[in-house]
């Protein structure tokens, strides 16, 4: 006797400030098989919420203050009955199949609670998706020498870039860009931190499904494209220190005992250096590209530089 049918995943895209966007997400959405789809608006004022309501009158919007991504993720959750949920941001663009492809891992192992897509740059580059939980060696080495070595043994490491990329597997942790969510697995640890405005609230739920029991699993067949920094890039300076307070808060929540209370001071000294760094690395760059006429390099105009130290 064949066992019931699953319930279709609902999806829960977040944006601010990214009208275009978010329209063409839900336009990759466009003859999928989902229950439900719900933006959560958080402030927008480029007539995000107008737009959706016109284009796909059949998608919930619901407008929130710009309280975060984890809260407004977690609201979309609540609105939403399905087992499983697709979490993303507005600047993805889904492939043919891949919201099925991760929702069947989910509903094919009841230890899986979260699934993760490959993850490629709009123009096919790979971007490092599923990583590892950094030791306080490796957390340090990417930390200082990602930018002036990017090949360094500690990034590789980190990044889990040694690991056959088209191989699927599990994983500390994976990009919260697109993620397939088991409902009871997100509830039983509480959801998204609230407490992190953006950054790193993806590396926490991994951290803390793991300590409760639960698999991430990084799943390459399905795929999405993803513009990074698409909602930060008009306020770099901003996102790299939100980005540092966030990366001390779970340093804070995770790192515990006599040896990083004692390094604590030393990692916002570090992060306090890396925020200055790298804006005036992105000044420099953005200034050069300007005064010759050429595009902007894209890892800064799309965020990575911000990203790659932490996420």
């Amino acid at each position: 006797m064949s066992g019931p049918v699953p319930t279709p995943p609902g999806v829960v895209l977040v944006t601010h400030e990214t009208c275009a966007e978010v329209l063409g997400c839900l336009g990759s959405l466009a003859g999928t098989d989902v229950v439900e789809t719900v933006v959560v608006d958080t402030g927008s004022t480029d007539g995000t919420a107008v737009a959706v309501r016109r284009r796909f009158p059949e998608v919930r919007v619901i407008e929130l203050a710009n309280a975060g991504f984890g809260r407004a993720a977690n609201t979309g959750m609540r609105l939403i009955g399905s087992d499983v949920v697709i979490v993303a941001n507005a600047d993805v663009r889904f492939t043919r199949g891949s919201v099925g492809d991760l929702a069947q891992v989910l509903e094919g192992d009841p230890s899986v609670a979260l699934v993760g897509p490959a993850v490629r740059y709009p123009d096919g580059r790979p971007q490092a998706s599923a990583r590892r939980l950094p030791d306080l060696a490796t957390a340090i080495g990417h930390a200082t020498s990602n930018r002036l070595w990017p090949a360094n043994p500690w990034t590789r490491r980190y990044r889990a870039l040694d690991v056959d990329p088209d191989r699927p597997r599990d994983t500390d942790w994976l990009s919260g860009c697109a993620l397939a969510v088991r409902r009871d697995a997100f509830e039983e640890v509480g959801g998204f931190d609230p407490g992190y405005h953006l950054y790193v609230e993806d590396l926490d739920l991994g951290v803390r499904l793991r300590a409760a029991g639960w698999r991430s699993r990084y799943h390459p067949a399905a795929v999405v494209h993803h513009r990074v920094g698409a909602s930060t890039s008009r306020r770099r300076g901003r996102a790299l220190v939100t980005h540092a307070r966030s990366l001390a808060r779970f340093h804070r929540r995770h790192y515990r005992g006599p040896v990083h209370t004692l390094l604590r001071p030393l990692l916002w000294a570090g992060l306090v250096g890396w925020v200055a760094v790298t804006w005036m690395a992105e000044r420099i760059i953005g200034t050069r590209r300007s005064s010759t006429g050429e595009p902007t390099d894209r890892r800064v105009a799309g965020g990575e530089v911000a990203r790659g130290a932490g996420t």
